[in-house]
């Protein structure tokens, strides 16, 4: 091995989905994309990390909820778009043809394009990192999509798709929550 710039570390590290983000502030729906995530546990307690750069962050502490929404691949060029306008210069749902629909639990909206989409409600925020911990309370699955692939940023610009899958669910048996399995 050969040291390297510790300003890449993070690329090695950022590769989780790439998710988008909705809210409703009353008014209006909004979209952001995130790659900033992680799961925590199995409840589902999920942490991203944001801040006022993004115009949904002060809707989410406001309303505290929003719909984390898990895009396919070939969505990236929408996704990556969503991520470099903002709100209030247009309507994402409308310039990037994005199809929404009403979610059950709380007021932003579900997007039917993506593979699946998570309601959730604020639990915590942790200022000093701009951690959102989020709380899933319903969960919504596009079974009838084609596109299975859900796509990952390497921080640098590049991204990559998920690849070949390996089933090691009999090894894993005592650690994976019945009527968890995806596939």
């Amino acid at each position: 091995m050969k040291k390297g710039d510790i300003r890449r570390a993070f690329t090695y590290l950022e590769s989780g989905a790439v998710l988008l983000v909705t809210t409703n502030d009353g008014k209006k729906d909004n979209v952001m994309t995130i790659s900033w995530q992680m799961v925590m546990d199995f409840v589902p307690h999920i942490a991203i990390t944001t801040g006022a750069w993004n115009e949904s962050f002060e809707t989410i502490l406001k309303t505290k909820e929003c719909c984390i929404c898990i895009p396919t691949f070939d969505m990236i060029e929408k996704v990556v778009g969503i991520g470099t306008v903002h709100g209030s210069d247009c309507d994402k749902f409308k310039r990037f043809s994005l199809r929404r629909a009403k979610a059950a639990k709380v007021k932003a909206p579900l997007i039917t394009d993506c593979i699946a989409a998570i309601e959730c409600k604020l639990e915590d925020y942790i200022e000093p990192h701009g951690i959102l911990v989020f709380r899933g309370i319903q969960l919504w699955e596009n079974r009838g999509k084609d596109e299975r692939r859900v796509f990952h940023a390497n921080g640098d610009g590049t991204f990559f798709a998920d690849g070949e899958f390996r089933n090691l669910r009999e090894e894993m048996q005592q650690w994976v929550p019945e009527g968890s399995e995806r596939l």
